[in-house]
C-alpha cells in the first residue's frame, strides 16, 4: 500500500514509494519459525498428568501466541505501516501503527542528501541510511534501513535538481510577465 495519489497536489508525480528494506523482518520470521516448533515440540512430549496435561498445552499454545504477537506480529506491522514516498515536490514519511507521524519536506528546502552502510549486512544488501539536510526549522530527516539506498540517494538529488530547475522557470516566466519582455 503507497502513499494514496488523491492526497497529491495536481501537478504531483510519485518518483519513489519505499517501505524499509526487508531485512527487518528476518529475526521476527525466525522468532516465528523458532516459536512454532518450540511450542509444537513441547506440547508434543507433554506428560500425562491425570488430566492437567490439556491446561499445560493450552498454556504452552498461549504463551506462544503471545511470543508471536509481541515478536513477530508487531515488527511487522510497523513494516507494513512505514513509507517513504519522494514526489517531484516533496519527501513524505508515514510511520505508525496505532498512532501515526508524518512528515512532509519541501524538496526546495533540501539542503544535503547523504547515505551511510551501517554494518557490512547492509552494504551486501544494499540498504542502508539516508539522511536529507533540510533548511526548514527541523533540520535533518533520517530515514533508517531504506532499500537500495545510494539509487535512492541519486534519485533524490535528481529530483532535487529538476525542482530547482522548475521554479527558476516559474520565477523567470512569472518576471517575463510582469516586464513584458
Amino acid at each position: 500500500m503507497g502513499y494514496p495519489t488523491r492526497l497529491l497536489s495536481p501537478d504531483e508525480v510519485i518518483g519513489l514509494d519505499l517501505r524499509p528494506h526487508w531485512k527487518a523482518l528476518v529475526v521476527p520470521v525466525l522468532i516465528f519459525l523458532v516459536t512454532a516448533g518450540a511450542a509444537g515440540f513441547l506440547a508434543a512430549v507433554v506428560p500425562e498428568l491425570g488430566g492437567a496435561e490439556l491446561y499445560l498445552r493450552i498454556a504452552i499454545g498461549v504463551l506462544a501466541l503471545l511470543v508471536v504477537l509481541r515478536w513477530t506480529c508487531w515488527p511487522w506491522l510497523k513494516w507494513v505501516t512505514t513509507n517513504y514516498t519522494i514526489t517531484n515536490r516533496r519527501l513524505i514519511t508515514r510511520v505508525g501503527v496505532i498512532t501515526r507521524e508524518g512528515r512532509d519536506m519541501p524538496l526546495a528546502r533540501v539542503n544535503d542528501v547523504s547515505f551511510s552502510h551501517d554494518s557490512l549486512l547492509e552494504r551486501i544488501l544494499g540498504c542502508g541510511t539516508l539522511v536529507v539536510e533540510s533548511a526548514g526549522e527541523r533540520g535533518q530527516l533520517v530515514l533508517e534501513s531504506v532499500p537500495r539506498v545510494e539509487e535512492v540517494q541519486r534519485e533524490l538529488y535528481r529530483l532535487v535538481e529538476e525542482d530547482a530547475a522548475r521554479r527558476r522557470r516559474e520565477i523567470a516566466d512569472d518576471e517575463y510577465e510582469i516586464d513584458g519582455t
